[in-house]
C-alpha cells in the first residue's frame, strides 16, 4: 500500500537529486528514506529511480508518478489549509514568488500592510527567473506567485490585481526627449532595447514593436531593469519600462527621462496565481485585496481591477 510518506520521499528524491540531501531536507536518516523509496517502488513494482555518481535522477515513469504524487500532496495539504484557514483565517506560512520586474518595487509595500493586519501571517518571498515561476508554483515551491497575467498552465487560477503601464524611456539627450508624449509613428524604425527572453516583458516588448514598426535590438539583451536602464542611458536605444520600476529607481536627475505614447495605452496585467488545488484560495483572495487597497493608495497609474 502506498503511503504519504513514500510520496513525500519520491518528491524529495525528485528535488534533491540525492538520496542524503533528501533525508536532510527531510529531517530522516538516509536508510529510512533508502528503505521507505525501496518500498514505494515494491508497492508500484516499477522502478522509480537511477543512480550514478553524480546523484539520482527519476526514470520517465518516475518522473510521471512524481507529478502525480505532487497532486496528491496539494491535496492533502489543501485539506490541512482549509481546515486551517476556516479556523484561524489568514495566519500560518504562505510562501510568495515573485519575478524580479515585480516583487521589489511592490512587495515592501504589501509586505509592511500584511504585518500591520496580520500579524500572525508569516509571508516568505522568493524571486525567480520569470518563466520558471509557474513551474515552481506547479512543483510546490511556492504557494503563490506575483507575476505577468495570464497564467499559463490549465492546472492554476489567475486572480487580476492591477494594469500596469508601460513608459518610454529615452535617454536625456534623445531626439524625442524633449517631446511631451510620444507619437504611435515616432515608433517606426526607433530602435527598442529589452530584456532577454526569459522575462514575459521580452514578448510583450517583441509584440510592440512588431505593432509600432519599431526595431527590437536583439545584440543588446539586459538581464535586468538597471542594466536596460543604464543601456538606454547611454544612447544603445530606448526601451519600454514598468511604472513600479520608474516609480522606485528613476527621479529627476536620473540619465533617462520617460514619455507616454499618445492616444495608446501600453500595459501589462499583474496578478496573483495559485494552484486550483490549493486548500488556502480564501487566504490568497485576501492577499489580493490587500495588494489592491496598497496599489490604489500608493500608485495613481495604475489601474485596479
Amino acid at each position: 500500500m502506498v503511503t504519504l510518506k513514500q510520496l513525500q520521499c519520491l518528491l524529495a528524491v525528485e528535488e534533491a537529486s540525492h538520496f542524503r540531501r533528501a533525508a536532510e531536507r527531510l529531517e530522516m536518516t538516509q536508510p529510512s528514506l533508502s528503505a521507505q523509496f525501496q518500498n514505494l517502488e515494491e508497492a508500484l513494482g516499477v522502478r522509480l529511480a537511477e543512480r550514478s555518481r553524480s546523484g539520482v535522477a527519476l526514470t520517465p515513469v518516475g518522473r510521471e508518478i512524481a507529478l502525480r504524487a505532487r497532486r496528491v500532496m496539494d491535496e492533502t495539504q489543501g485539506i490541512a489549509d482549509f481546515a486551517a484557514g476556516a479556523q484561524s483565517g489568514l495566519v500560518g506560512v504562505i510562501r510568495l514568488g515573485a519575478k524580479p520586474t515585480l516583487g521589489p518595487y511592490l512587495l515592501p509595500h504589501v509586505v509592511a500592510a500584511l504585518h500591520r493586519s496580520h500579524k500572525d501571517l508569516r509571508l516568505y518571498v522568493r524571486e525567480s527567473e520569470p518563466r520558471h515561476l509557474e513551474d515552481e508554483l506547479g512543483r510546490g515551491v511556492h504557494d503563490v506567485i506575483l507575476t505577468q497575467l495570464p497564467a499559463a498552465s490549465t492546472e492554476h487560477v489567475g486572480e487580476p490585481l492591477f494594469g500596469e503601464p508601460l513608459y518610454l524611456a529615452l535617454a536625456r539627450d534623445h531626439p524625442l526627449a524633449k517631446e511631451d508624449g510620444i507619437s504611435v509613428s515616432a515608433l517606426k524604425g526607433l530602435e527598442i532595447l529589452t530584456v532577454n527572453p526569459s522575462y514575459h516583458l521580452y514578448d510583450q516588448v517583441a509584440s510592440l514593436c512588431e505593432t509600432f514598426g519599431a526595431k527590437l535590438v536583439r545584440d543588446y539583451e539586459g538581464t535586468s531593469l538597471d542594466a536596460l536602464r543604464l543601456m538606454v542611458g547611454m544612447g544603445m536605444g530606448a526601451a519600454f519600462l514598468p511604472s513600479l520600476y520608474i516609480h522606485s529607481e528613476i527621479t529627476a536627475r536620473s540619465e533617462v527621462v520617460v514619455k507616454k505614447l499618445k492616444g495608446r495605452a501600453v500595459t501589462r496585467s499583474v496578478g496573483l496565481v495559485w494552484r486550483k488545488s490549493a486548500g488556502r484560495a480564501e487566504a490568497y483572495r485576501q492577499i489580493a485585496d490587500i495588494v489592491r487597497t496598497v496599489v490604489q493608495k500608493k500608485f495613481d497609474d495604475l489601474r485596479v481591477v
